[in-house]
């Protein structure tokens, strides 16, 4: 298996044109762009960074594909309120490889709820528990059973599980 490539992956989580999605931690552009090509000229991406240089990123990255329905912006998504979209305002929220660098874990789970439609999804992938050279050391990842636990609180339940490459393991929440 190999590594996540986030334009296969687009391709499974049931992306339709015009869903509005946002990226927390948007890091270098690639998912937001691919998220962007999936919900059409019709859809929105915001992709959220703490960090300008990201955001930058994830400008060139939307400008080298031509793409116009990618907005940035600044953001803490470990701060309440810290995200100023609307509540229920959105079909999804991407987080990848971000839940276990956050302090304030509950918080980012709650914003995406917060902002979530009424049965919105998060797609989350994090890394597995398996100690490998590539990623944090295994005692900073988060188990699958504590993902499930983190959204559960948030009234988001564990729908299904999608392949998210080598030493990642995805899952879809949706908002009950």
């Amino acid at each position: 298996m190999s590594f996540l490539n986030p334009t296969i992956t687009a391709q499974s989580l049931d992306i339709l044109p015009g869903m509005r999605i946002v990226d927390f931690g948007c890091g270098s552009g690639h998912w937001a762009v691919s998220l962007a090509k999936a919900t059409g000229p019709a859809g929105k991406v915001f992709a959220i960074d703490i960090q300008e240089s990201a955001l930058e990123a994830t400008r060139a990255q939307a400008r080298y594909a031509h793409l116009q329905n990618i907005e940035t912006i600044r953001a803490n998504v470990e701060r309440a309120g810290g995200i100023m979209l609307k509540d229920g305002t959105v079909d999804a929220v991407m987080i990848s490889n971000m839940l276990f660098q956050a302090d304030e874990k509950a918080v980012v789970v709650a914003q995406a709820a917060r902002i979530l439609k009424p049965h919105g999804r998060v797609f989350l992938i994090e890394w597995d528990e398996t100690e490998s050279l590539a990623g944090p050391p295994a005692s900073q990842r988060i188990s699958r059973q504590t993902a499930e636990q983190l959204f559960g609180k948030e009234g988001l339940r564990m729908e299904k599980e999608f392949n998210a490459g080598a030493h990642h393991y995805g899952l879809i929440f949706r908002k009950t």
